[in-house]
């Protein structure tokens, strides 16, 4: 239900829990230890990255080349298909499968799945043995590595058969790179301040009308929480330790984190100022101390302050509501994200869940295109999904299922719907190499938390580490 200033209340209800792509990245820090080893971890993303250009090669899947003839066989045809999840994301995945083998007998779905935390590692494994599965769940942080080194089909050659016209061209064209479409768009999400209403209610506390509401007033909101409450309750968890966050604030900046030629260009100045936002949120005691943050971010979702009731306020994806409800068991409401004064229209941006990609170099082109035609259009492969990889971003699918949806996920798509006004282009594409972000942005903020770095220290170390990567990808 959207309140009179916006908000969308999130009610409780059982449904399946979603699971955002982050959610499983967490490591097991043991505070000021972490570092040495995140960094050996970026070094080895570098180096899978290498690997992966070196058997690869650098001839992109679509491009230039022929659309390929498109014809389905009458033989026996076996494809992989490779995804990351849950188990709930598991099971919902061999239903898909089986409802298609059904239709198509002579196909054969073969299933590959992990969790997060190892999907990308075992990716990459399978592309520099030369056995690189035909339908690959591909995440935007990492669809330009692999589009570059020749990995991904064109799928804008399956057209015969695949079709996107129920996607709107915005929402489409997070899935290209220079004109070529290597990923179909699953769902859509938005970053959004997630505040638990009961608690609120609890302490007496109201909420700034989130249509306009700033950082300032963001921050002195979760001070009157962590007052009221003695200490009880923290106002907001820390924010820094994905990139979702970061984009916001330098798209409210007028800045962005990557330049159109794959080069960072966040500023010094923007990104130390995140920082000591941070810095001066957590010293008024807006937020926990770094210790309790970390071991919370250890955690994952499940332990954080957010679903264990033990913050008011914390950010989180549009598409991670449904497992926070799910395990908060509270009154859960959607907010916009505040902002600077004088941020510019349109910084608030969609962001692809994920993609369905396909493999440049599969034998089996249209029974690939006819499997993606149907996860991305079919009502059936709909009715099985629902909005368990996030609301819809083909529209046709999105209100055909809407009315199926639970009261909570039908509120995510009116939280959605409602920022639409708001909504400007994309940020541009994550450069090849751009995955490492997730380490490198978690590294630096421990390291201001615990005073290791100063806010302008970080900063120009995030550029020169963030650079680096996407140069050692480039060689």
């Amino acid at each position: 239900m959207t309140g009179p200033t916006g908000r969308t209340t999130i009610t409780t209800s059982t449904t399946l829990i979603p699971e955002h792509t982050h959610d499983s990245t967490r490591k097991d820090p043991t505070m000021r230890g972490i570092t040495r080893r995140r960094a050996g971890f970026v070094a080895a993303i570098g180096a899978a990255t290498l690997l992966l250009t070196a058997c690869a090669g650098n001839d992109a899947g679509g491009g230039e080349a022929a659309a390929p003839e498109l014809e389905l066989s009458d033989e026996p045809v076996t494809l992989s298909f490779t995804w990351w999840g849950n188990d709930t994301r598991h099971a919902i995945t061999e239903e898909l499968i089986a409802a298609f083998e059904a239709e198509y007998p002579n196909i054969t779905i073969e299933p590959q799945y992990t969790d997060w935390a190892g999907y990308w590692d075992k990716l990459s494994t399978s592309v520099a043995a030369g056995d690189i599965p035909d339908i690959i769940q591909m995440d935007e942080k990492q669809l330009s590595t692999y589009a570059s080194n020749g990995v991904l089909a064109d799928v804008g050659t399956y057209a015969s058969i695949l079709s996107t016209e129920d996607f709107p061209e915005a929402v489409l064209d997070t899935g290209a790179l220079d004109g070529t479409q290597y990923g179909v768009p699953v769902g859509i999400n938005s970053y959004t301040i997630i505040a638990n209403q009961d608690l609120l209610d609890q302490y007496g506390i109201e909420v700034p009308d989130d249509e306009s509401w700033t950082w300032d007033e963001f921050i002195a909101t979760a001070e009157e929480v962590s007052a009221a409450s003695g200490g009880a309750t923290v106002g907001t968890q820390s924010w820094g330790f994905e990139d979702g966050g970061l984009n916001n604030w330098l798209r409210q900046q007028g800045g962005s984190l990557f330049s159109t030629d794959g080069k960072v260009a966040a500023t010094e100045e923007e990104l130390s100022s995140w920082w000591q936002l941070l810095l001066d949120a957590t010293a008024a005691g807006a937020t926990p101390e770094p210790a309790a943050t970390i071991e919370r971010e250890a955690g994952g979702l499940a332990e954080s302050f957010t679903a264990t009731n033990a913050s008011a306020f914390g950010p989180w994806w549009s598409n991670q509501v449904q497992a926070l409800r799910e395990a908060s068991g509270q009154d859960l409401v959607a907010l916009r994200v505040p902002s600077v004064e004088g941020a510019p229209d349109g910084w608030a941006y969609y962001k692809p869940s994920m993609f369905w990609s396909g493999s440049a170099k599969t034998e089996h082109p249209a029974e690939v295109a006819t499997f993606l035609d149907f996860l991305a259009n079919s009502e059936e492969a709909a009715d099985l999904l629902l909005a368990e990889r996030g609301v819809p971003a083909n529209e046709a699918i999105r209100e055909y299922i809407t009315p199926k949806l639970d009261e909570v996920n039908q509120t995510v798509v009116g939280f959605l719907d409602d920022l639409a006004p708001e909504i400007g282009e994309a940020p541009a594409p994550t450069p090849p190499g751009g995955g490492a972000i997730e380490t490198i942005i978690d590294q630096h903020t421990q390291q201001v938390l615990f005073g290791e770095m100063t806010p302008e220290e970080a900063a120009a170390s995030f550029i020169e580490e963030l650079q680096r990567a996407l140069d050692d990808a480039a060689i």
